[in-house]
């Protein structure tokens, strides 16, 4: 797609301004790191489209914040105070979940996304946001937590204009099948190949 152009124009009646305008549904998945990073990056320039973005953060420890989420918040505030941008809600659906999985049993988890999703459905549904971010929303319906068919009839379905951009390893078959648009990240080299821990202002 050299310049933005697309390779082939489809016969579908719709005029490339009505095309252009289609909302997505968009998944970022793979082993290689970066696909929290470009969805945020995608709903900083939805914000600066003056749109309202909802995003969800379905795996990462309500007691960790990152770096991401302190820009999107001052963004929003940065929209109530002067009416610049998009409004921005920010919501972490578990409760307290990390990758060492010391708070909460399986079953605490699994309620917490399955209520996270009710949530998020409940939004699609009146049509709450422009923008939502599932982040590492791919874990839940892998472990059986959120039914992947629930997923894919909702956003299939889903009514006016809201895009979705969905983050996670092992996306669902059935999810990258409807999908608009999917982008799977590569594992190719990184420093924590070498033992080294993450970094500030690069993994936080």
């Amino acid at each position: 797609m050299p310049q933005g152009v697309p390779l082939t124009v489809p016969d579908d009646g719709l005029t490339t301004k009505q095309r252009r305008n289609r909302p997505l549904v968009m998944v970022h998945t793979g082993a290689g790191k970066g696909k929290s990073t470009a969805a945020f990056g995608m709903a900083m320039r939805a914000w600066n489209q003056g749109w309202d973005i909802g995003v969800f953060q379905f795996v990462k420890s309500a007691k960790w914040r990152i770096g991401e989420q302190t820009v999107l918040e001052r963004l929003a505030e940065l929209h109530d105070t002067t009416g610049v941008g998009g409004p921005v809600e920010w919501h972490k659906m578990g409760s307290g979940w990390s990758w060492s999985r010391k708070e909460g049993s399986d079953d605490d988890h699994a309620a917490d996304a399955a209520e996270g999703w009710a949530e998020v459905k409940r939004r699609i549904a009146e049509e709450r946001h422009d923008l939502y971010v599932l982040d590492e929303f791919t874990y839940p319906m892998k472990w059986g937590w959120v039914d992947v068919d629930d997923v894919v009839e909702t956003l299939s379905n889903r009514p006016g204009r809201q895009y979705v951009v969905i983050t996670g390893r092992h996306a669902d078959p059935k999810l990258v099948e409807i999908a608009d648009l999917v982008t799977e990240m590569q594992h190719v080299k990184h420093p924590f190949d070498n033992g080294q821990k993450g970094q500030r202002g690069i993994e936080w």
